[in-house]
């Protein structure tokens, strides 16, 4: 453990050596490192190192909770223990968060038996307890887990803010604290790293409007680029919030459809529903609202609305639809473009 990171503030001598304990208060740098990966910075590398963590003064008899090394995690999970002494064991997930590093297979019941294993929490307690998270229910069979260390898995909430209420009922879950919402916030505040990760596809589409411009006798200006921006928007900003109330299963038909009525009203009164002018409408038409769709397709790997099967089968589908209809957009485009 590295004793220099700022959320280690002490240590505890244990049967099997030190334990470091860490803060239940967020400090700047947590604030700001928080910031950075909602915004794609450093988003791979932001993680703790796996084993066992101390909060308050636990001792043999204290709950052990279970989670992941992702430190945006593990940060809103210590920051609602506080008032509580416990143990916490961090399972190696390679920096990603409890529900999607149990679809990946990294929070799984091998990496939980090894943690178990090699942290000798059973030496450090009496009481043969586990609290794991429950959107890991997926990736750890608890018979196997109880079988080969001797340790019963209890699953806690959902939200980490219900875990002291959990801890303090005797570990008993209200249906609410079973229930997954994904408010319109929830899913808002996971866009940015969406619209970063858009804008490096656009640089390189703005590289290419770039060169068509240098020989085209209708370049790309402004009503363009206002058109592109918005189905960029729709897919990554507009398509997550409006998730529910979307027409539609797949994301990509709920981002494509946004995009499309986004098309129509702007063709609508940029005065392109024109004879003049209908190569590039009706490109725009085919190329703008796939692109929607491709972004917001995206974001199943933010939503817990979707499983793994899901995106695997909604990709096999979508993609060829959406490569067919941007190639034949982008064709109307530059005819539009080359043609004037």
């Amino acid at each position: 453990m590295n004793k220099k990171d700022s959320y280690i503030i002490g240590e505890i001598k244990t049967t099997m050596g030190t334990v470091p304990v860490v803060s239940t208060k967020l400090n700047l740098k947590d604030v700001l490192g928080s910031w950075k990966v909602r915004w794609g910075i450093g988003r791979m590398n932001y993680k703790i190192n796996p084993g066992i963590y101390a909060i308050g003064n636990p001792n043999k008899s204290s709950p052990v909770l279970i989670s992941a090394n992702y430190k945006l995690t593990f940060d809103t999970l210590r920051r609602e223990l506080l008032g509580i002494n416990c143990w916490i064991i961090i399972l190696d997930t390679k920096g990603v968060n409890v529900w999607c590093a149990s679809a990946k297979g990294t929070f799984s019941t091998e990496e939980l038996l090894n943690r178990i294993k090699e942290t000798g929490i059973s030496e450090i307690v009496s009481h043969r307890k586990l609290i794991l998270p429950q959107l890991c229910a997926s990736g750890v069979n608890s018979n196997e887990v109880l079988r080969n260390s001797g340790f019963s898995s209890l699953f806690g909430p959902v939200r980490a803010s219900d875990i002291k209420q959990f801890i303090d009922s005797g570990y008993k879950a209200t249906e609410e604290m079973r229930r997954v919402k994904f408010s319109a916030w929830e899913r808002l505040v996971l866009t940015p790293v969406e619209l970063v990760e858009a804008s490096k596809l656009s640089l390189k589409i703005f590289g290419a409007m770039f060169l068509v411009n240098l020989i085209a006798k209708r370049p790309f200006g402004t009503l363009d680029f206002i058109a592109y921006a918005g189905a960029v928007f729709i897919g990554t900003t507009i398509t997550p919030v409006l998730l529910p109330i979307v027409p539609g299963k797949a994301f990509a038909f709920k981002g494509w459809l946004l995009g499309l009525f986004w098309m129509m009203l702007f063709n609508w009164f940029s005065g392109l529903f024109t004879a003049e002018n209908w190569l590039l409408s009706v490109g725009y038409l085919l190329a703008l609202p796939s692109l929607s769709a491709f972004l917001a397709m995206n974001f199943t790997g933010s939503s817990t609305y979707t499983s793994f099967s899901g995106v695997i089968k909604e990709m096999k589908v979508a993609l060829p639809l959406m490569i067919i209809s941007s190639a034949i957009g982008i064709i109307f485009i530059l005819i539009k473009s080359f043609l004037g």
